[in-house]
């Protein structure tokens, strides 16, 4: 039975001790540090990947050269696994699947590896920490491992911050870019569009379309926000909230003024044409009232 995350266990002793564990390894020595000594060899059919791995794009042109690396001077790192849980005759990987990847392009047939003891849980939180400290990971795919590790684990974005030595607004910047529609998230994770072209679509209607006007014309991050900015669908929708709030009675008013009072942000209420519904919409104007809202909401 896969293990329930524990929601109260934070980031304290947790990822410290696993990391420290696992010493997340790179696919390249570094300088003055030499390779963890492997518990031992395993051929590599008796290794199999995570299911849950929640870096899900792996770039052929990347492994290609890993693979020629791997050719000539060997796996410097050994992969960190565990006893498969599915099967007690194979080892699944706990962190580094791009390595058994590139291993098997370049043909070989034994892996080093470490053996560790970790619960399910233990698993998934070490490949997303391990794929978000990785330099070459995407700002789609890292934007899901914040997420992941705040939904399964119930961590806030103050404790990855400090844990992860990433600011705040960065976080909550990635994790923005998950609201985006499938097929521009998809152009991020190519490379065709980048991190900061694809925070000015956020919140577009627009947004798939803008996205290949930028790659087309080879717009700067600047030219894109004056896109987004003049917008018609967007200008229009402006204009009719304007005229929405026009009409709005005396008591909607009311409520939308002691609301912006309680949380220090604009509050605006739209009731539906008819019925008893409605919409209540929340203006931030920095990412710290960001991080505000999202402490309010989750404070029980």
């Amino acid at each position: 039975m896969a293990d329930k995350p524990n929601r109260n266990r934070g980031l304290g002793r947790g990822l410290s001790a696993l990391m420290a564990d696992v010493n997340v390894p790179t696919d390249k020595p570094s300088g003055a540090q030499s390779p963890r000594t492997p518990d031992m060899t395993v051929p590599i059919d008796r290794i199999e990947p995570n299911p849950n791995q929640p870096r899900r794009y792996f770039s052929e042109d990347a492994l290609k050269e890993l693979a020629s690396s791997i050719k000539e001077k060997g796996v410097i790192q050994p992969l960190i696994v565990r006893k498969s849980p599915r099967d007690e005759s194979k080892f699944e990987i706990v962190a580094g699947e791009r390595r058994w990847r590139a291993s098997q392009m370049a043909m070989l047939h034994q892996l080093p590896v470490i053996v560790r003891d970790f619960t399910d849980t233990e698993v998934l939180e070490v490949a997303i920490i391990e794929n978000i400290q990785r330099a070459d990971l995407n700002a789609i795919d890292e934007a899901a491992g914040y997420r992941q590790l705040m939904e399964r684990f119930g961590h806030t974005q103050e404790q990855l911050s400090q844990a992860l030595g990433k600011s705040r607004s960065h976080i909550a910047n990635l994790m923005r870019l998950l609201n985006l529609p499938d097929d521009v998230q998809t152009l991020v994770i190519e490379g065709q569009l980048s991190a900061g072209h694809a925070r000015t679509l956020v919140g577009n209607d627009g947004a798939s379309e803008i996205a290949r006007k930028i790659i087309s014309q080879g717009l700067s991050v600047r030219d894109a926000e004056k896109l987004t900015k003049k917008d018609p669908e967007k200008e229009r929708s402006t204009q009719n909230n304007r005229v929405r709030s026009a009409a709005k009675d005396p008591d909607t008013v009311q409520i939308e003024q002691e609301l912006s009072l309680q949380i220090g942000m604009k509050v605006t209420i739209d009731h539906d044409a008819g019925g008893e519904g409605g919409r209540i919409s929340i203006r931030y104007e920095d990412l710290d009232q960001l991080d505000n809202i999202m402490r309010m909401l989750s404070a029980n």
